[in-house]
C-alpha cells in the first residue's frame, strides 16, 4: 500500500518567496490597515453616560403585634432581592416608550425601534455582583443624547414604580377601611350589649371571684383578637393581588400552597407558637424576656412561612412576567398567612374552652357578663390593630418612592473622547486581518514557485 506523503514547508524558502513579493505582502497589510482606519473614522461616533442607583431594602426588624401584622400581609417576606425584576422593569415600555418618542419625533415611524430593540442597542443595565448597585449605561450619538437616555430610564422607571406602589397602597388602604368600618360597628354593638347587661343587673364592679375568671380568659382574648386581625388583614391584601392580577387568569390556588408538606410544617410551628405564647402572657407581662424570646421565634416563623410560599410560586410559575409573579406571591402569600393565622385561632380557642368549662360553674349573670366582656375586648381590639395596620400602609405609601435612590446622577460624556468607534482597535484589527491575508498570498505563491 503507498503511503501519503505530507507536504512540508520549507520555512526559508517561503521567507525567500515573501521577500521576493514583498511589495505585494507589504501592500496588502498596509492596504488592509488602511481601509479599516479609514472605516473607523467614517463609521458615526457613539457616546455613552451612566447613572448610579442603589435599591434600598425595605425589611426592617419588627417585634410584637406590628410584626405579626405586617408577615400576615407578606411584607419583608420575599425570598429574593427586587434588584433584578427593576432591571427589568428598566426595559419595559412604560419607561422606554416616552424616549423613543421624544428621539423619534418627526423622523420615520417604521425607522422608530420597539422598547426591546432600543433596550437591546442603547442600554446596558447591570447590578454589581454582591451588591444592591445598578448601573445604567445609555449609548447616544452625542453626548447630550447619552445623557438624555441614562437620565430618563432611570426618572421614568422612577416615576412608574412610585405610581405603581401607590397605586396598590392606597388599595391595600380602602380595602383595610372597608373591614375597619365592619370592626367598628362590631366593636360599638358588642361594647352595648355589655353596657346594657351591666347596667340591666348592676355588674359594674365584678367580685374577686369574677375579676379572677376575667384574669384567666383575657389572654386568650387578646390572642384571637390579634389572630382575627392577622386574617383581615392578610384577606385584604389578598383581595388586591386578586384585584390586580385582573383578567391575567393566574391565581396562587393552582399551585395548592396550603397543602405544601414544608408550608403545612411551618404552619403547624406557628400554631404551637402561638398556643404558647397564650399560656406565656397568662404569667407574664408582654415585656418579660420568655415572652419576648417566644414572640421572635413567631416572627421567624411567619417570615419562613413567607420565604417558604415565595420560593413554591417561584419554582411553580417560572415563565410568569416579573410583575405577575410578584402579584402572585403576594396573593399566596396573604392565603397561606391567613390560613396559618385560622388555624391558630381554632387552636386557641380550643385552649379557651377548657378554661370556660371552669367557668360554668358560676352564676348564669356572672358568665354572660364574662362572655359579653370577653366579646366586647377582641371586637374592640380587632378595631384599633386594624386602624394601626391602615396608618402603617399609609406610612408605606409614603416611603415607596424611597426605593430607589439614585447615587450618581448621569454625567454628560466629553465630546473629544466617544465610546465608540474605538478606532485603534479597529485600526488593530485591520493590521492583523492583512497579516492573515498576506500569509496566505504567500503560501500561494510559495506553492507555484515549488
Amino acid at each position: 500500500m503507498d503511503l501519503e506523503k505530507e507536504e512540508s514547508i520549507d520555512l526559508g524558502k517561503l521567507w525567500q518567496v515573501t521577500k521576493a513579493h514583498k511589495k505585494v505582502v507589504g501592500g496588502i497589510i498596509v492596504g488592509c490597515t488602511a481601509i479599516a482606519t479609514a472605516v473607523a473614522f467614517v463609521l458615526p461616533k457613539q457616546y455613552e453616560s451612566t447613572t448610579l442607583v442603589q435599591t434600598r431594602n425595605a425589611s426592617k426588624e419588627m417585634g410584637g403585634q406590628a410584626a405579626a401584622a405586617m408577615a400576615a400581609l407578606g411584607v419583608g417576606g420575599a425570598a429574593s432581592s427586587p434588584t433584578n425584576n427593576y432591571m427589568e422593569l428598566m426595559k419595559t415600555r412604560t419607561v422606554l416608550d416616552p424616549i423613543i418618542d421624544e428621539l423619534y419625533e418627526g423622523k420615520d415611524p417604521e425607522k422608530k425601534p420597539d422598547a426591546a430593540a432600543f433596550a437591546k442597542s442603547n442600554l446596558d443595565i447591570k447590578n454589581t455582583k454582591g451588591t444592591n448597585l445598578i448601573t445604567v449605561t445609555a449609548k447616544g450619538k452625542t453626548p447630550e443624547e447619552a445623557q438624555q437616555i441614562s437620565k430618563e430610564v432611570v426618572d421614568n422607571f422612577l416615576t412608574m414604580q412610585t405610581n405603581n406602589s401607590q397605586q396598590t397602597q392606597s388599595l391595600l388602604v380602602t380595602f383595610l377601611n372597608g373591614r375597619i368600618e365592619e370592626a367598628k360597628q362590631d366593636s360599638d354593638d358588642a361594647a352595648q350589649k355589655f353596657a346594657d347587661f351591666s347596667r340591666e343587673h348592676k355588674l359594674y364592679s365584678p367580685d374577686d371571684q369574677l375579676k379572677a375568671a376575667i384574669s384567666q380568659v383575657s389572654a386568650y382574648d387578646k390572642s384571637i383578637a390579634d389572630l382575627q386581625s392577622q386574617q383581615k388583614a392578610a384577606q385584604a391584601q389578598y383581595d388586591v393581588a386578586t384585584s390586580k392580577l385582573g383578567q391575567q387568569k393566574a391565581s396562587s390556588k393552582a399551585y395548592a400552597i396550603n397543602d405544601n408538606s414544608t408550608v403545612q410544617s411551618i404552619r403547624g410551628q406557628i400554631v404551637a407558637k402561638e398556643v404558647e405564647l397564650v399560656g406565656l402572657r397568662q404569667k407574664y407581662t408582654d415585656n418579660n424576656p420568655t415572652v419576648i424570646a417566644a414572640q421572635q421565634q413567631l416572627n421567624q416563623l411567619q417570615g419562613d412561612l413567607s420565604r417558604e410560599v415565595s420560593a413554591v410560586v417561584d419554582s411553580s410559575a417560572a415563565s410568569l412576567n416579573s410583575a405577575q409573579m410578584e402579584l402572585l406571591k403576594n396573593q399566596a402569600v396573604a392565603e397561606a398567612s391567613a390560613s396559618a393565622a385560622k388555624a391558630s385561632e381554632d387552636a386557641v380557642r380550643a385552649k379557651k374552652a377548657e378554661i370556660e368549662q371552669d367557668i360554668d360553674k358560676y352564676p348564669d349573670d356572672m358568665v354572660t357578663y364574662l362572655q359579653l366582656k370577653s366579646d366586647a375586648e377582641i371586637k374592640k381590639t380587632i378595631y384599633t390593630n386594624l386602624v394601626q395596620q391602615c396608618e402603617q400602609n399609609k406610612i408605606q405609601e409614603a416611603m415607596e418612592s424611597m426605593d430607589i435612590q439614585v447615587i450618581d446622577e448621569a454625567n454628560l460624556p466629553d465630546e473629544k473622547k466617544p465610546s465608540a468607534p474605538k478606532k485603534k482597535l479597529i485600526a488593530a484589527i485591520g493590521l492583523a486581518l492583512g497579516c492573515i491575508i498576506a500569509f496566505g498570498s504567500s503560501l500561494v505563491m510559495y506553492k507555484r514557485e515549488a
